[in-house]
């Protein structure tokens, strides 16, 4: 006897296949590329610049944390640096590093109506770089001190974000914009 598949099952299978297959495009969400932007200011979907750049500090900071505590689990805090034991938190900082230069700039032209909000979130990416770099064990360092130390950052952050936070409140709030010429008539030169 012949094998005979009718049509109307061979639809329904193709059209499970279907469901289960990859979008053709990427996804977006709230108007912004999917995983990708999502993955360095998760919180901060279709925000202003700076609250992308502010929750991007923290998320990007704990990554690499994450990072780096697998690899002492993995290896213990002695031997976690030794080798290419710590191969995967260098790539982490870089990655991290490459990921943040975007949302950065983006703060920075955001910040640039004053020179005050601008020189604090440049003080902000220098105080990120440098506890980023600090994630390493310290020799002689126990377990708790570790932890605490690299949780001491995430305070910080949170402090110096909350300043720039209100110097660009005040800035705004002390800032009209020109008023627009009325219709019909030019703008004096």
């Amino acid at each position: 006897m012949p094998h005979v598949i009718r049509i109307p099952l061979l639809a329904t299978a193709l059209a499970g296949l279907a469901v289960l297959a990859p979008p053709a495009r990427a996804e977006t969400i709230g108007g912004n590329p999917g995983p990708a932007y999502n993955y360095i200011c998760p919180d901060a979907d279709g925000g202003p610049a700076l609250d992308c750049y502010f929750d991007a500090v923290a998320h990007l900071y704990t990554m690499c944390k994450h990072v780096k505590s697998i690899e002492i689990i993995e290896f213990g805090y002695e031997k976690a640096t030794e080798g290419t034991n710590g191969a995967k938190s260098e790539y982490c900082l870089i990655k991290q590093k490459q990921n943040m230069a975007k949302p950065y700039q983006a703060a920075l032209r955001e910040a640039a109506i004053s020179k005050q909000a601008t020189e604090a979130t440049k003080s902000l990416q220098q105080f990120w770089l440098e506890s980023m770099a600090a994630l390493a064990w310290q020799p002689g360092e126990s377990d708790e001190d570790y932890k605490a130390r690299t949780m001491v950052p995430y305070a910080k952050f949170d402090e110096r974000i909350a300043g720039i936070k209100e110097i660009m409140a005040v800035v705004k709030s002390r800032t009209t914009p020109p008023a627009k010429p009325a219709a019909g008539k030019k703008a004096k030169r």
